[in-house]
């Protein structure tokens, strides 16, 4: 990093013009939010990898999306925890660049896993009898593999074009994170190039994904029309429908973002639905999927029951 001539060495996260008092109150809550993202996503991959009757694809890739809800939330929450209570705390360079590297990361890997996860449901559906040969273990672990190798790739084509940027001042970045186009609004050289990559990756990392997942469900829908009894199309339907709503927060949270009407102070908008992206869609994922999702329900009670039984039987010896 000495090669890019850089005069700053770490940066100031301006975060929320808010009131001290507002934001003690966003402390307390998003601490809560932070825990309970943890949580959820943490009970998920807990019941997954403890209960047989999950080991399916389905629930292979829905641990890979736990995960990186958790890393999405551990990368950006604490140190918006940390400049709410303490405005203005600095983060290096180092640490900048690296929390964009990470954003970038997971942003795109959970895009390409969504697709995957679309993918699972249409063979499941419209191929139901070639189900377990076309997505065997191999090809499961192959798919997850790629899609966090391809995120991997993605953001480091940002990177790659971000790090040797000089950055001679100001050093306040007008974020809650180190977001890459707020980063590089504080370099003091033309950006031109970087702004049109990362729009190009981001395109390339939502509209594909977010095309094979319309064509996948485009096949789902009428296949499941052409079952002929009721509770056939039901349960179709419903195998996918916690799927839809993850994807629905997911890619509306992004259309909103950069496709949606810019009103008032287009930068501020920003700040608040990627908040949103990073703290409530973590959160809302786990509930959606144990929510809508009768397999998850019997295997937290199992486990529930399990633990109970164990209790018990340690209070009588």
């Amino acid at each position: 990093m000495g090669g890019n001539q850089t005069s700053v060495t770490e940066f100031l996260l301006v975060g929320f013009p808010l009131s001290p008092r507002m934001k003690v109150l966003l402390f307390g809550l998003f601490s809560l939010l932070y825990a309970f993202t943890l949580l959820g996503n943490g009970v998920i991959l807990g019941l997954i990898s403890l209960d047989s009757r999950l080991h399916t694809p389905m629930y292979f890739f829905l641990s890979h999306l736990a995960t990186v809800d958790i890393a999405y939330a551990c990368n950006t929450v604490p140190q918006m925890l940390v400049n709410l209570l303490s405005p203005a705390q600095p983060i290096s360079f180092a640490g900048c660049m690296t929390q964009t590297f990470l954003f970038l990361i997971f942003a795109l890997s959970e895009c390409l896993l969504l697709m995957v996860m679309s993918y699972d449901r249409y063979v499941a559906i419209c191929l139901p009898l070639r189900y377990s040969t076309i997505m065997s273990w191999r090809v499961c672990v192959t798919l997850a593999g790629a899609s966090w190798t391809l995120g991997v790739l993605l953001a480091l084509v940002d990177m790659v074009l971000l790090l040797p940027l000089p950055f001679c001042g100001p050093r306040k970045v007008n974020h809650f994170f180190c977001e890459i186009l707020a980063v590089l609004k504080l370099s003091c050289s033309d950006t031109h190039l970087n702004e049109v990559v990362v729009v190009a990756v981001a395109g390339l990392g939502l509209v594909g994904p977010l095309s094979t997942i319309l064509v996948s469900y485009g096949h789902i829908v009428w296949a499941a029309l052409k079952i002929q009894s009721a509770e056939g199309r039901r349960k179709a339907f419903s195998t996918c429908s916690s799927h839809l709503c993850v994807v629905g927060l997911f890619y509306g949270t992004a259309i909103i973002m950069y496709v949606g009407p810019q009103r008032g102070d287009p930068q501020e908008q920003k700040k608040y639905l990627l908040l949103f992206h990073s703290l409530f869609n973590p959160m809302l994922n786990p509930l959606i999927y144990s929510l809508r999702n009768r397999e998850v329900h019997i295997a937290l009670r199992r486990r529930l029951e399990k633990t109970f039984m164990r209790a018990s039987l340690m209070k009588s010896n």
